[in-house]
């Protein structure tokens, strides 16, 4: 698949050299902090060492004032709490931050996460009977609500009051809840529109700690589960969530809760956990509880105070995320199948596939591997669940899938999410019209050049300008992800050193060097990259983009080129 490169605009040379000289950083380093917007030494110290104490006000965000007073409320009257979320690691980690801080106020609550099976994403009316049946008289649902009108008025009819705390896009009219925590509402003005749903259980916790005099420095335990789910949702990092996340995997490195060690033990991490660990370590594993069982197993993990207690949480999670690998895989190329033996599919400029069989619980990733390995354009994989077909979308870059979704919403039952990913129902005959309208929407709103992958480049640089301590500071830009990712380089006129290969089946192996400067060179590897094996060994000069990484061997580490394209 043939990638596009985005070359950004460099800064300008008299801001790149203050800051270079205020800080005393290499020019390249200066350029990336100013391409962030990072322009004097202030700015870069509060970019460095992130502060807590530059978190927002929680009561800037609307309505938290009548959410804590309602918990307020229950506490005085001894209410039943019902603490619910959704079953991804963002619903997860968001009751167990909610519930374990509200059993840690002393008040009466339980937790639900709905079934991905038989109820469906968000708020379900078998969650609110089953709050109305129990006794409780207050649900707090967390990254979910924010489109669950009728469930919250089937909740007051059975006196049982809702407060929302979401991040997904709103109606223009808002269900009638209590209190609804979005800083995406128009009416809201919290500075921050970027918190996943766990990050505004967080402000939530916040402002009921401020409410009842407690120290922030009480409130510093539940920031790993914020981070996990910032890293996982896929929010930006950068202003408060930036904050949040370095200071989450400050907390999990230094004092991780029982349920995080036990799944270091588990696959023996035994390195500082970084932002890429939350996301393809601890994140699937957590993601797979609700995929293929339920997510309920997941809040268990993250709740447990004993290490001892989540162990036996943590193998059955583990266990479970084989099995969603293997589910995944297997849909994966059933679903390569079906495109490669259809000519017409195949110069679409949209994917819609649908197998009744298909495991509803990984369709999405399914959906996000066809993208980036295959086919990239605008995907939707669909399979039948409670008589209805339930579909899993992505997007590629820059293209506004939710908005594509919406100009086709009178064919679908439910649908919701956000410019990148969206989960839809609809009643079975509806596909064919779906599928059609679908590819004219996207086919008249999206350019070709959208429809190539593109990687985005930081800055061009030379093998002389990169060692140990150009790495040491490139290093501290992070918690990288997007709205602050790991810089990507490129370099011209580099040549190999030595043969390149093809190593563990399909991964180019390669050592490398500038043609004009023999004496600086970097070991190479580009995963799944062997079809650039002819380039590499041509004997020409050509041209990498790339990010770096440490590699160890031996006990010796080494800056390594993670290698993203070759082009002649």
């Amino acid at each position: 698949m043939e990638k596009r490169w985005s070359v950004k605009e460099q800064a300008p040379a008299d801001k790149v050299r203050k800051l270079s000289e205020a800080i005393r950083v290499n020019p390249v380093i200066a350029n990336l902090l100013v391409q962030r917007g990072i322009e004097t030494y202030e700015q870069a110290k509060d970019f460095f060492r992130p502060d807590l104490k530059a978190l927002h006000d929680p009561y800037q965000m609307k309505d938290m004032d009548k959410a804590v007073k309602r918990i307020a409320d229950a506490a005085m009257n001894h209410e039943k709490i019902l603490v619910y979320g959704d079953y991804d690691v963002d619903g997860t980690s968001s009751v167990a931050l909610v519930y374990t801080f509200l059993k840690w106020l002393g008040l009466n609550c339980g937790y639900y996460i709905p079934d991905r099976y038989s109820e469906g994403y968000g708020v379900s009316t078998k969650g609110v009977d089953y709050a109305a049946e129990n006794g409780y008289k207050l649900i707090v649902a967390l990254d979910c609500g924010i489109k669950a009108h009728d469930k919250v008025k089937h909740a007051k009819e059975k006196g049982v009051d809702f407060i929302i705390c979401d991040h997904h896009k709103p109606d223009k009219t808002l269900p009638e809840a209590v209190a609804i925590l979005n800083p995406k509402r128009e009416d809201c003005e919290y500075p921050f529109k970027e918190l996943p749903g766990c990050g505004i259980g967080f402000k939530l916790i916040q402002a009921l700690a401020i409410n009842y005099e407690m120290p922030f420095e009480m409130l510093e335990q539940y920031l790993d589960l914020v981070g996990l789910a910032i890293a996982s949702d896929i929010v930006p990092i950068n202003g408060e969530n930036r904050v949040l996340t370095f200071h989450g995997l400050k907390r999990m490195n230094e004092a991780p809760r029982a349920g995080f060690k036990a799944i270091m033990d588990l696959v023996q991490l035994r390195k500082l956990v970084t932002v890429n660990d939350l996301v393809f370590v601890f994140g699937p594993r957590i993601n797979s509880a609700g995929r293929i069982e339920t997510g309920r197993n997941a809040v268990e993990l993250l709740i447990a105070e004993s290490v001892e207690k989540a162990k036996l949480s943590g193998e059955s999670i583990n266990k479970t995320n084989f099995e969603r690998r293997d589910v995944d895989t297997m849909i994966t190329q059933e679903a390569i199948s079906m495109l490669a033996a259809d000519n017409k599919l195949q110069k679409k400029k949209t994917t819609v596939l649908y197998n009744p069989e298909w495991h509803k619980g990984v369709i999405g990733i399914v959906a996000s591997r066809l993208i980036e390995k295959h086919y990239y354009r605008p995907t939707i994989i669909f399979t039948r669940s409670n008589g209805k077909l339930t579909g899993s979308a992505r997007s590629v870059r820059d293209f506004d899938l939710y908005e594509a979704i919406d100009s086709c919403s009178h064919l679908l039952e439910q649908f919701g999410g956000h410019k990148y990913a969206a989960g839809l129902t609809m009643k079975e005959e509806n596909l064919p019209a779906f599928t059609e309208l679908f590819e004219e929407v996207v086919t008249k709103t999206i350019t070709d050049e959208l429809l190539r992958p593109v990687i985005e480049i930081d800055s061009p640089i030379d093998f002389s300008s990169i060692n140990e301590s150009f790495y040491k500071v490139l290093k501290q830009l992070a918690p990288f992800g997007p709205g602050n990712m790991a810089p990507v380089f490129y370099t011209e006129n580099v040549v190999c050193k030595r043969e390149p290969s093809v190593v563990g089946g399909n991964h180019l192996r390669l050592s490398l060097m500038q043609a004009d400067n023999p004496n600086v060179s970097f070991n190479a590897i580009g995963f799944d990259m062997g079809e650039y094996l002819n380039i590499a060994n041509s004997g020409k000069p050509f041209k990498i983009s790339y990010s770096l990484r440490e590699n160890e061997w031996n006990g010796i580490v080494t800056i390594e080129l993670n290698l993203k394209d070759i082009k002649a």
